[in-house]
């Protein structure tokens, strides 16, 4: 299926939802139990594109991956810190936790190995990163462009890598927290600890907690010595264990978004508080645009104002700039402006993200403004009608798709441009909002279908 209409709530909605496993978890989960010492079950994985992408990666090193998808359980065998073949080729895709956690994964390791990936991740953000690796003594040969996939790795301890033992290894991680806890999470392979000293300016490293929380509940541990330094000590290794995957909070924001625009509510269940994903931080902006929430024993429940009294706001969404798109999509029926800040950085996702923001609600009539940080969204009419519908695209960008079908659930005329992009990380949302009765041809199955 190539497109799919929506349909508005027809009256305040009570939904209640349960989302599949925290994609960033789930990956990082994956590697973990790969470099742990015996056997890891993995439990609430979430199954999607970047998952499958990281698990077959897995298999290509050698990994013995047991995949049980109905139960949503993955068993892998560690081999204690080492890959069990010291050649092969691996891919990608556009998953970026696979891209950067393998990268550092082979780079500090004993083998060779060919990478490549999607045509979307070679312009992918990678050479901070890779410079860091090269100060380890990894060795690249680039296929195509200097820094970017595809291509060889030579690990440091490689007789082609240099093994090297530096003091401190610089790294910016402005354009990608990612690169950090790439460094982090294999750093371990560096049996004489390593030391990381950040030299850019971005300071929103809510997904580098996660991984340093994962890498104790594993067994290893790193110290944040500084503000900008972060030393993983020597001679650690990861212990195999049964470990829980959080739900996708990222996930769960788009349903909680859809209440707070229609004066509704809606529970996500087993979203808490307690979450340790960045992103249960959108629904503090949410409360300060007039919601009410309340984290009840089955989750947390969401409670709107009545509909068209959202305030604006002026917010800082570096630390969970997933949510852009989802703001950008409730701003446009506050009372007042929004401004979005700290997000320049997603210009280099999956998409120039705040460009295509800005394009869509400009199709939609909305004034939004890109500045060098973030947006400026000023609410007003919005233009489509089911009789002049509006199609959005959405640049094979899994998070524009979904944030931008919360615009349908109350805009009539808003028809969401290619449906499946969404398989990156959550196979079933148009689906789920089929079942909420958001489609126009509710008969109409979208992962049923060849259309890709």
């Amino acid at each position: 299926m190539k497109e799919f209409p929506m349909k508005p709530f027809t009256a305040s909605p009570q939904i209640r939802v349960r989302v599949p496993g925290s994609k960033s978890i789930t990956n990082r989960a994956l590697l973990l139990a790969s470099l742990a010492e015996g056997r890891s079950i993995v439990r609430g994985v979430l199954f999607s594109e970047d998952s499958r992408v990281f698990m077959q990666a897995l298999r290509s090193a050698g990994f013995a991956v047991q995949i049980r998808e109905e139960q949503a359980v993955v068993e892998i065998q560690g081999c204690g810190g080492k890959i069990p073949r010291d050649q092969a080729s691996v891919y990608v895709g556009s998953a970026g936790t696979a891209a950067r956690f393998l990268t550092a994964m082979f780079a500090l390791s004993e083998g060779c190995y060919e990478m490549t990936s999607s045509e979307q991740m070679k312009s992918r953000p990678m050479r901070p990163l890779l410079e860091a690796l090269e100060q380890l003594g990894a060795v690249f040969e680039y296929k195509e462009r200097p820094y970017s996939f595809p291509f060889t790795v030579w690990g440091r301890q490689n007789g082609r890598g240099r093994n090297c033992h530096p003091e401190k290894v610089l790294l910016n991680i402005d354009e990608s927290s990612q690169f950090l806890s790439a460094l982090l999470l294999s750093g371990v392979l560096c049996g004489e600890g390593v030391t990381l000293e950040l030299t850019g300016k971005r300071d929103a490293r809510s997904y580098v907690k996660i991984s340093m929380k994962m890498m104790e509940e594993f067994g290893c541990h790193t110290e944040q010595r500084a503000e900008n330094e972060y030393r993983i000590l020597p001679g650690q290794s990861y212990q195999g264990r049964i470990y829980q995957i959080e739900p996708d909070v990222s996930a769960a924001c788009y349903f909680y978004a859809m209440a707070a625009i229609n004066g509704g509510t809606a529970l996500v269940e087993h979203v808490h508080d307690t979450c340790t994903q960045g992103d249960i931080r959108f629904l503090d902006a949410l409360e300060k645009m007039g919601c009410q929430r309340e984290d009840t024993e089955e989750g947390i429940l969401l409670t709107a104002p009545d509909r068209d009294i959202l305030r604006g706001v002026d917010i800082n969404m570096g630390d969970f700039s997933d949510q852009t798109m989802t703001m950008a999509a409730v701003s446009i029926f506050a009372s007042g402006p929004t401004r979005i800040r700290g997000v320049g950085h997603i210009r280099g996702q999956e998409s120039d993200r705040l460009r295509a923001i800005t394009t869509e609600l400009n199709r939609l009539g909305i004034r939004c403004e890109e500045k060098e940080d973030g947006l400026l969204i000023q609410p007003g009419p919005i233009c489509s009608s089911r009789e002049k519908p509006v199609h959005i695209q959405t640049y094979r960008d899994h998070r524009m798709a979904m944030a931008f079908a919360v615009i349908g659930t109350r805009q009539e005329g808003i028809v969401i441009g290619d449906p499946l992009c969404c398989r990156k990380t959550y196979e079933e949302y148009f689906d789920v909002l089929a079942g909420l009765g958001l489609q126009e041809n509710i008969n109409v199955r979208i992962h049923k279908s060849t259309e890709d």
